[in-house]
Parts: C-alpha cells; sequence; structure tokens
C-alpha cells in the first residue's frame, strides 16, 4: 500500500472517531439538559404539606394520585402519624398548609394558639372503634367487656385519638374510673384495672394494627375504616356501639402557615377542597368510614 492510500486511511479513521465522539458529547449534553429540565419542572411545583391521621393515609394516598394527576403543577407532602404527634409538630412550627384529624380535640387546641384557618375548617368523618384480633385466633376476649382475659393486648396511648376513645369505652362500661380526661389515664393504669394484662403501648392506630397482624399482641384496639384492605390478616371481634366511644369526628382546616407563599395557600384550599368533595367521600365510603357528619 503506497503512502498516499495509507494517508488516506488514516484520515478516515480520525474522522470517524472525531464524529463517534461528537456523538457521544451531543448525548451526554441532551441527558444532562433533560436532568435539569426535570429539576427545573420539580422547582416550579406548588408544594402543599399535608399532615393526617394515621388512619387516613391509605385514602389520602389514593387522593392524593388522583389530585396531582389533575393538578400537575400541584405536589402533595403527605405525613401521616398520630394526631397527636402532628398537632405537636405544628405547635413547634413545622410547616404544615393542611391538617386532618381524627378527633376534635386536637383541632380545638390548635385553634386556641391561633393556628386554625376557622373559614375552612369542616368535619369530614366519623369511624368506629373496634376490637380485633388474628382470624385463626382462639381468644377468648369477645369485646371489651371480657379484654382481661387476653393474654396481651397492643393499645394505643393516651395521646393517640383511639387510645383516647378505648379508655373512654373503658370508662363508660365501668372498667376504668372516670377522670376529667381519658387521655390522660396510663398504659399501666389500663393494665392494672384488666387485672395486669400485658399491654404493647403503641405510637399510633397503624402501630396497633400491625402488632395484631404479626401476632405479638393477642388483640388491639384500631378504627374499622383501618380494617379495610386487611380482612385476611385481621378480625373484628367487637363493633364498639357509639354510645360507649361517642362519635369518633374527623375534622380538617387548613393551618396559618407563616412561611406559605400565596401560591401555595391558594393550592392548599384547593386540596381541602378536593379532600371533601362527593368523590373523595365516596372514596372514604368504601375505606369504611361514615361520611354522614354534620359540619
Amino acid at each position: 500500500m503506497n503512502l498516499l492510500k495509507k494517508l488516506g486511511i488514516a484520515m478516515m479513521l480520525l474522522t470517524m472517531v472525531f464524529a463517534f465522539a461528537g456523538c457521544g458529547g451531543s448525548g451526554g449534553s441532551s441527558e444532562g439538559e433533560g436532568e435539569e429540565q426535570a429539576a427545573t419542572e420539580a422547582a416550579e411545583k406548588t408544594e402543599v404539606k399535608v399532615f393526617a391521621a394515621a388512619s387516613m393515609q391509605s385514602s389520602l394516598e389514593e387522593l392524593e394520585k388522583s389530585f396531582e394527576a389533575e393538578n400537575p403543577d400541584v405536589d402533595i407532602l403527605l405525613n401521616c402519624d398520630s394526631s397527636g404527634t402532628l398537632k405537636t409538630q405544628i405547635e413547634e412550627g413545622a410547616p404544615c398548609d393542611v391538617f386532618f384529624s381524627a378527633a376534635q380535640k386536637q383541632m380545638d387546641e390548635l385553634a386556641e394558639k391561633g393556628l386554625v384557618n376557622e373559614e375552612s375548617r369542616q368535619n369530614v368523618l366519623n369511624n368506629q372503634l373496634v376490637v380485633i384480633t388474628q382470624p385463626d385466633s382462639e381468644t377468648a376476649v369477645t369485646g371489651l367487656e371480657n379484654l382481661k382475659d387476653a393474654k396481651s393486648i397492643a393499645l394505643a396511648d393516651g395521646s393517640v385519638p383511639v387510645g383516647k376513645y378505648t379508655r373512654q369505652a373503658l370508662i363508660k362500661i365501668g372498667t376504668l374510673e372516670e377522670v376529667e380526661d381519658p387521655a390522660t389515664i396510663t398504659t399501666q393504669q389500663v393494665s392494672d384495672a384488666l387485672g395486669g394484662v400485658e399491654i404493647s403501648e403503641q405510637g399510633n392506630v397503624s402501630k396497633v394494627l400491625t402488632a395484631v397482624e404479626e401476632g405479638s399482641c393477642e388483640v388491639g384496639t384500631v378504627y374499622l375504616s383501618d380494617t379495610y384492605g386487611h380482612e385476611d390478616s385481621v378480625k373484628i371481634i367487637q363493633e364498639v356501639p357509639y354510645d360507649v366511644t361517642g362519635d369518633i369526628i374527623y375534622p380538617i382546616a387548613q393551618i396559618n402557615n407563616p412561611d406559605a407563599s400565596e401560591a401555595e395557600t391558594a393550592a392548599a384550599a384547593k386540596v381541602l377542597e378536593f379532600f371533601t368533595n362527593d368523590d373523595a367521600k365516596a372514596l372514604y365510603d368504601e375505606h369504611l368510614f361514615d361520611t354522614n357528619v354534620e359540619k
């Protein structure tokens, strides 16, 4: 092969190398631009921080998806825990735009401190206390009346609404002595009143459900709505009547968030409206809540 041909081949190979290098550089740039665009779009979304009772989690996760599909410019940040824990977080300055509580007490206490937009507040749901066990359990417990016959009980602490309602019911049937605020009754006092039965104190209703599902506790008290989707793993022993617990009302309201922009405040109002519309109530009904509530 003569020198000219060799030089020609060499030049052609160099041209191909540069061409491929150019393609690779272009692709990397395109990928980087895509990541930058995605980050920009995420930054442009309006965030709405929703604090909600643990018993609301499965329902609100479904509504969150529906809302964001219809409103791609809004990002709902859902924080679910016991209403008592969430109330404390709000009082301590955690940024929150909407609060969906499992009891009036926590909402009332925030309202007294001027943290609630009273015009936005409304009662949305009622729930029912139930006693549960595992499906194949041979427990002797048939309800609250003979809860002392349990080998072990999962019980939320008094600051958690379901824990307070359980204590309230035990006062009503004469197991516990009457006090001004049932939430102040300690788990140890409940155990003593039940003859020293072992009680595993839980921080929210979802943890009570898990303790029974996993078999670490023989029985527990949760809400009827908590058993939705768990029919194969828990069995309801008793649906506790409302005349024993009182109504278990869930209020929702916007929180006066000083750090929220006008866009965030407007989006929060839109989220609240979505969470209380007829479609949302149909979903709550499906999840075993009672939506026939006076506002």
